[in-house]
């Protein structure tokens, strides 16, 4: 998934929060591409927001 596609599934949540999320360490796993893009596998997405109700 690209970020905007991750923000979109998050009910269009700022980019700022995204990336704030990840220097804070709570926000999905993600990997760069050599262009440096950042992915996130659909599975460690959905694991992250299964994790995410767990712990509410």
């Amino acid at each position: 998934m690209t970020v905007p596609q991750v923000l979109a599934e998050l009910g269009n949540i700022s980019r700022r929060t995204f990336y704030r999320w990840r220097e804070l360490g709570n926000g999905p796993k993600a990997f760069k591409l050599p262009n440096g893009e950042l992915r996130v596998w659909r599975s460690d997405f959905t694991a992250w927001l299964h994790s995410l109700r767990q712990a509410a």
